[in-house]
Order: C-alpha cells, then structure tokens, then sequence
C-alpha cells in the first residue's frame, strides 16, 4: 500500500528548515501551490544548495537570534537523509501574493517565517505541520509540483 501526494523540490537549507517547522512560509514568482491548499504536500530535498547564504543566515541569526552554534545544528538536522530525497510531508494553507510596499514590521514578520529577504511581489504560501518521514525515499526531483507514490511504510 501506498500513498499518492504532490512534491515540490526546495533546495538546501530550505527543505531543512521547513521540516524543522523554522520556515512556515513558501515564497515563489508563482503560486504553484495555491491548487494545493488544505493538502499535503511531499518535501523533497533537492541535490542543489540555496545560492544566497546570506539571506538565510541573515534571518536566522539577527530577527531569529540564533547563534552559529543553533544554526549549525539546525542545518545538520536537515541533511540526516541527504539529497535528491522525499523526506517528509508538510500541509498547505492559503497563498497570496505579497505587496510591494507594506510596513517595516510587517515585512520583518514575513521575512521571518520564510526565513528570505525580498518578498516583495512574490507568491506566499503558509506552510504548516511538517513531519519527516521514517526514511528518505530516494526520488529525481522536477520542476514545479510532481507526483510522488510514497510507500506506506515510510509514513510519519
């Protein structure tokens, strides 16, 4: 027995941080998970690296005050199952499309939980309820949602 569900690749340390329940919020140019909306989603854990390590780790240890140490550690945790994996699942709520001007401490929030500078004019999705899986399923990632069949087995 198995269980049908919609993927989305995040590269690292996005996917990490979103089954670690630090990153509640998806941002992208388009609302690729709008359809998915009071659904579970697939998290799979892209073989690539986030580019821009300085927005990340700007969020993480300024508005979220954790030290290198925490970040570390949080970041481990994250690769446990390695690349190129479906590692958990994570429920979808509402998605919207961010204002360019909004004020400061309203921006700051956001940029928090997506744990991203520059939302401006991109498409926010509420992430919640993250779990991992008992084991990684070894799976190609695509571009924007694809379907995965994850054996019953490795359900949280």
């Amino acid at each position: 027995m198995s269980v049908q569900a919609w993927a989305l690749s995040f590269r690292q340390p996005y996917a990490g941080l979103v089954l670690g329940g630090v990153k509640t919020l998806e941002s992208r140019w388009r609302p690729v998970l709008a359809p998915l909306e009071n659904q579970t989603l697939a998290v799979h854990i892209a073989v690539r690296d986030w580019e821009e390590e300085e927005d990340w780790k700007a969020v993480l240890s300024g508005p979220l005050g954790m030290n290198p140490v925490q970040i570390q550690a949080l970041l481990d945790s994250g690769e446990r199952f390695g690349r190129g994996v479906v590692a958990g699942l994570v429920d979808v709520g509402g998605t919207w499309l961010c204002q360019a001007s909004m004020p400061g401490d309203e921006q700051q929030l956001l940029e928090q939980s997506a744990v991203l500078i520059g939302l401006q004019e991109k498409h926010l999705t509420h992430l919640s309820n993250p779990r991992w899986l008992k084991r990684p399923l070894k799976a190609q990632g695509g571009r924007d949602l694809w379907s995965v069949e994850i054996p019953a087995e490795l359900m949280p």
